[in-house]
């Protein structure tokens, strides 16, 4: 079965007060448990957002030092395992919508193994 990564750039989520971020949290973690019940989830969870602890390699395999803010970066992403397209547009849109900021939602190509 195809797998999708469901993801967003940190610059998406925007300015929010404190008590609008801890009313997201029990929305996401629904969507979630949902997920986990349909047994399509492979992994969840959001990154750190001090990005200046981020590590940063060029293709020679030498440390490029930390990650500017400057550009965009992933704050959080779910991989699910689902039967189409669609399947997997419908989990972004609710993650989109629990989360309150938009989701892109992307096939992989295939994995290594």
């Amino acid at each position: 079965m195809p797998q999708y990564v469901i993801y967003f750039n940190q610059q998406w989520v925007g300015d929010h007060s404190e008590e609008w971020f801890a009313s997201r949290g029990p929305l996401a973690r629904e969507v979630v448990s949902e997920m986990r019940e349909a047994g399509v989830l492979l992994f969840a969870g959001g990154l750190e957002e001090e990005i200046e602890s981020a590590l940063g390699f060029d293709e020679t395999g030498a440390s490029i030092g930390p990650v500017s803010s400057d550009q965009g970066f992933i704050g959080g992403l779910t991989i699910v395992e689902v039967s189409s397209d669609e399947e997997a547009a419908e989990w972004g849109a609710k993650v989109a919508v629990a989360c309150g900021w938009p989701q892109e939602v992307r096939k992989f190509k295939g994995t290594f193994e």
